[in-house]
């Protein structure tokens, strides 16, 4: 269906989010269908536009059904008080973390103090490791698919391709985690 199945995608890809399906099989699926720049290009913005309407949902609609949700949670507690200190920051090293599930994780931001603009700024930057990672498994498996039509070279990179992937992915989250720890400790 060309850029139509692509637009097509993104519509459900944030119809998905909104309704809280963890977007991992999505984001795998587009890499899949798209390949890695196009899996990138459905899935980036889409997520994106998904994070900034469940962050307005949850500040001006829904607040008081998210709210009781977030005190009946004491990781969000300290989330907010992170996030109270350090900002965009925060945020962004939240993103390179799996502590809150991110479909989630957009209704929760919209109850913090944190403003629109540098959520969705931190949001944007801050998932691009993790989606590129999720978006390369669906590549790799496409390519996995496609079976003797490639050398035994381009087996070779793709296989250090998510190697290299799936270590800076942790790299950063472990990282991130640290700093939060850290972060939350002062």
């Amino acid at each position: 269906m060309g850029v139509l199945g692509g637009v097509l995608f993104g519509l459900a890809y944030v119809g998905a989010e909104l309704l809280l399906v963890p977007g991992a099989i999505l984001t795998i699926g587009a890499g899949y269908l798209f390949g890695i720049a196009g899996g990138m290009a459905v899935v980036w913005p889409s997520a994106t536009v998904a994070a900034a309407l469940a962050f307005l949902l949850a500040r001006y609609v829904a607040r008081d059904r998210v709210e009781r949700y977030a005190r009946r949670h004491r990781k969000f507690a300290a989330t907010d008080a992170a996030i109270e200190q350090g900002g965009w920051k925060v945020v962004a090293l939240l993103r390179f973390s799996p502590v809150v599930p991110f479909a989630l994780s957009n209704y929760l931001y919209g109850l913090t103090k944190i403003g629109f603009v540098p959520y969705i700024a931190a949001t944007a930057l801050g998932m691009l490791p993790g989606t590129f990672l999720y978006v390369y498994l669906g590549g790799a498996g496409r390519s996995f698919e496609a079976g003797g039509k490639h050398s035994v070279w381009h087996w070779a990179l793709l296989a250090a391709g998510l190697l290299a992937t799936v270590a800076a992915t942790v790299y950063v989250t472990r990282v991130a985690k640290k700093k939060l720890h850290r972060r939350k400790a002062a």
